[in-house]
């Protein structure tokens, strides 16, 4: 089993990064949204992942495909791992899901919050409840304060105040574009966030967000 990987990224595209390894050989590795917005700043340099191999299935399992996933941490794969045992959710939904980190939706699921968690892409109402249902008290791991969670748990991006200056404008200009809400603040905090304090206009946190708009 393929439990680490390191090499250069030589591309990342609809999720799938590409590692030259060493040896020359190139590996594809799935990689969830959260993570996409930093990839994306790291292309042509050295990266490491945690793996998991898989085997997917195609022509209705007819044949199956190996596969890697890479996650920035052990502690993310394990919450990975976590979260493709609720019903309905496999890999690749998992995947998209992730579009924050895994600490937030840990945080989300243990404080019951089924609105925050259906604003996620590929979690629905009923997906959501069926998780905090199945999850609920195994996440401890995964909380900084498991006793505190509930009360430090963020109020839910649909009904959370706009920031404000070029960051609002950047969020409203997204959510405009069909953006949900949490996804267009998720992608302009990655932006902020890979940009190390540098200033960004309204236009330049847009462009660069709208980059990794593939990458669910």
């Amino acid at each position: 089993m393929i439990s680490r990987i390191e090499g250069t990224l030589i591309e990342l595209a609809d999720g799938v990064a590409e590692i030259r390894t060493q040896g020359g050989l190139v590996y594809e590795v799935l990689v969830p949204a959260c993570d996409a917005g930093d990839l994306l700043m790291q292309v042509g340099g050295d990266v490491g992942f945690h793996t998991l191999h898989y085997m997917e299935s195609q022509g209705q399992g007819s044949h199956f495909v190996p596969r890697l996933i890479g996650f920035s941490s052990r502690e993310q794969r394990a919450f990975f791992e976590l979260l493709t045992t609720v019903k309905g959710i496999g890999n690749r939904k998992a995947l998209r899901a992730m579009q924050v980190s895994h600490a937030r939706m840990a945080e989300a699921i243990h404080a019951g919050d089924a609105r925050f968690l259906s604003s996620l892409p590929e979690i629905g109402k009923r997906t959501a409840e069926s998780t905090i249902v199945e999850l609920k008290g195994k996440l401890d791991p995964f909380l900084k304060n498991p006793g505190a969670a509930r009360a430090a748990i963020a109020v839910p991006v649909a009904a959370a105040t706009v920031p404000a200056g070029p960051a609002g404008d950047a969020e409203e200009i997204l959510t405009q574009l069909g953006e949900q809400r949490a996804q267009a603040r998720a992608r302009v905090e990655r932006v902020l966030a890979a940009a190390g304090g540098a200033e960004l206009s309204a236009d330049e946190l847009v462009t660069r967000a709208l980059r990794t708009r593939g990458v669910q």
